[in-house]
């Protein structure tokens, strides 16, 4: 296994927030993820807020694209991740992951998301709350093997946290 830095194997984008003020930023068709919608699930696909394309052009925000993408909270709660399976924005909360493909499979890398976390924390400051830059998170530390190692282990990690979820969601009918 080789040791890369986070910012080699991906591009890392901060996001934005378009003016609450301006009605013509809001209630558009592209997703608009903040901090406190990552976490609970590996893959996120709708946010609860969206925003216009005036919205996104007018704002530091950037459209991410689907399945190459791990969202990742820089700000209070540091390290919370999600995989966009649709194309959205983030606000500033995020240093997401925008992956290049040929080096590296994306839930090989989501399932490294506690490692990173782990020192995106130590890295972090702030004294209202904690923050990770741009900068150091494209200086975070990992070990990854070829592609085709990555591919099978993402793969079985998939398979073990889809087999997870699906057990949770049984015991939370039982209880019910």
């Amino acid at each position: 296994w080789e040791q890369r830095k986070l910012g080699d194997i991906a591009k890392i984008v901060g996001g934005g927030t378009p003016s609450t003020k301006n009605s013509q930023y809001w209630n558009g068709n592209i997703n608009w993820y903040s901090p406190t919608e990552i976490g609970k699930n590996a893959f996120v696909n709708e946010s609860k807020k969206k925003i216009t394309k005036a919205g996104l052009q007018h704002s530091s925000a950037k459209l991410l694209p689907k399945n190459k993408t791990i969202l990742f909270t820089s700000r209070a709660n540091i390290g919370d991740l999600a995989i966009m399976t649709s194309d959205g924005a983030t606000n500033q909360g995020f240093q997401s992951w925008v992956i290049d493909q040929l080096k590296i499979d994306i839930y090989f890398l989501y399932s490294l998301g506690n490692i990173l976390k782990n020192q995106a924390i130590k890295l972090a400051y702030g004294s209202t709350f904690l923050e990770i830059s741009n900068k150091n998170v494209k200086n975070l530390q990992l070990k990854i093997p070829n592609i085709q190692e990555q591919k099978k282990i993402g793969s079985l990690f998939k398979i073990i946290d889809e087999l997870l979820t699906l057990q949770e969601r049984k015991y939370e009918e039982l209880k019910l």
